[in-house]
């Protein structure tokens, strides 16, 4: 190889070189990357909405227990049929006999040894009604701490209401409530949430009431006079 050959070849490698190191060098000045505080990865999780979770409206037991599914309720109950027996003069179980149980007083069962809770809870509510039996099965060891019953509940209300149909078919002493469609009303809204309303006004016009005697136009009547109308909060 000829020196003007070899030089040509080293040239070529040095200038390789030379760009590549450039581009290194370059690469790192516009990508530039910083060293985590804490090795791993960030997970996003949403936040609660404002006011914690939607609480349950309230049951229209008279509306809801005329037209519920007692099948399905009876289908429900089998999840406590390992406790509770259910037919008339059934034996106790680990939980009492559940004949007659909607109307019954809680904690009065003939033969069975009930928690101090529940004897205490009976001694305040007289009667299993269907809304003190709805708030019980929800979970019971949050609505009585104390009793001995530790069934984890049913959190679904189209289950609590099909299977309270279904126990009133079996020896119950109290009869399905009338109806009272205000006890589902939604609640009324929060203080301040719509103070920004205004009151709507008639399609398409925004004309301003005629003034009454006591003022000039558009102006709001003096002392004697009517109010002049203000927008509904």
């Amino acid at each position: 190889m000829s020196d003007l050959t070899f030089n040509k070849v080293a040239g070529a490698v040095l200038a390789t070189g030379l760009a590549i190191v450039g581009l290194r060098e370059l690469s790192s000045g516009v990508f530039a990357t910083e060293k985590a505080e804490k090795p791993g990865y960030t997970i996003e999780v949403a936040e609660e909405a404002a006011g914690g979770p939607v609480a349950e409206a309230p049951i229209d037991w008279g509306t809801v227990l005329p037209t519920a599914d007692v099948a399905a309720g009876e289908a429900v109950f089998a999840k406590c049929k390992s406790c509770h027996t259910i037919d008339n003069g059934g034996a106790n179980g680990t939980g009492p006999n559940q004949w007659g149980i909607v109307g019954r007083k809680p904690g009065a069962h003939a033969g069975f040894a009930y928690s101090a809770a529940m004897v205490e809870y009976g001694a305040k509510n007289p009667v299993w009604d269907f809304e003190r039996l709805s708030a019980f099965i929800t979970n019971p060891a949050k609505d009585m701490p104390g009793t001995k019953m530790g069934f984890v509940g049913l959190k679904k209300a189209e289950d609590r209401i099909n299977v309270l149909a279904y126990l009133h078919t079996k020896g119950a002493t109290i009869a399905f409530p009338a109806p009272n469609p205000a006890a589902a009303a939604p609640a009324a809204p929060a203080a301040g949430a719509a103070a920004s309303a205004t009151a709507p006004t008639a399609t398409g016009s925004t004309a301003t009431p005629p003034a009454t005697a006591g003022g000039p136009a558009g102006q709001a009547p003096t002392t004697g006079a009517a109010a002049a109308p203000t927008a509904v909060k």
